[in-house]
């Protein structure tokens, strides 16, 4: 009975991507409601069989941000907010932009693949294991795949100076990263991208869009709320490192 308790509030998988990029074995715990300590000594058991664990802790929970705190050597490595943006329609595409299904391997977009607020490089232990590298890995392998797609906006020369990549889960679309080149921030092309995915996802079927970002990340959150996204969650982000 326990353990079923503990898999009604814990999700908890074991990341084999993680494991073989960082060289260190990984999973993740995600907590969806306030553990008790029988549960949290159930979880620790799990834990052992791994060096590094991410605790996700779903909108906060006082109860288990405690927990964590007194009785682990885990830190807070990232607080990730979550918007939602209802899709209501019609939509109009925007202008100079295209949207690519299995789009080929494109250098320019793994260029512009470098993020300044990432947990994989403010974390020591990730930084030092190839942590800056991990967004450009995420895009190399989100091309040629039928599930992902790419919005892509390009100057007067036909360079890419902005990348949108999303992909659908049910009924919503995921937005999983988005990038304007330096020399173009606040010129409207992070607006175009998004409205092109407003228009496409409402086109198939979907009736919102899923976005989530860093708390210091204060150009992206103020971007969401400009394109009428809402926040509906904040969750803590721990590292636990067992060596």
């Amino acid at each position: 009975m326990r353990g079923k308790e503990l898999e009604n509030t814990v999700t908890f998988s074991e990341l084999k991507w993680d494991t073989d990029f960082f060289g260190v074995t990984s999973a993740r715990a995600t907590l969806h409601k306030s553990l008790t300590l029988n549960q949290w000594d159930e979880l620790k058991i799990k834990f052992k069989d791994f060096q590094f664990i991410t605790i996700v802790n779903q909108n906060s929970e006082p109860i288990n941000a405690w927990i964590i705190g007194k009785d682990t050597s885990s830190f807070l490595s990232d607080v990730n907010i979550q918007f939602v943006k209802k899709l209501l329609g019609p939509y109009e595409f925007p202008k100079n932009v295209t949207i690519h299904n299995s789009l080929k391997k494109n250098d320019q977009i793994i260029k512009m693949a470098n993020f300044q607020f990432s947990k994989f490089i403010e974390d020591p232990e990730l930084a030092k294991r190839g942590g800056n590298q991990v967004y450009r890995q995420w895009v190399i392998n989100s091309f040629n795949r039928p599930d992902k797609f790419y919005v892509l906006s390009r100057n007067e020369n036909d360079e890419i100076n902005g990348f949108l990549l999303y992909s659908y889960s049910d009924k919503t679309c995921v937005i999983e990263l988005i990038a304007v080149s330096q020399d173009q921030k606040n010129t409207g092309i992070g607006t175009s991208l998004f409205k092109a995915v407003e228009y496409e996802a409402y086109k198939n079927d979907c009736r919102k869009i899923n976005v989530g970002t860093q708390v210091r990340n204060t150009r992206a959150i103020n971007f969401y709320n400009k394109v009428g996204c809402k926040q509906v969650g904040c969750h803590q982000v721990y590292h636990l490192w067992n060596f």
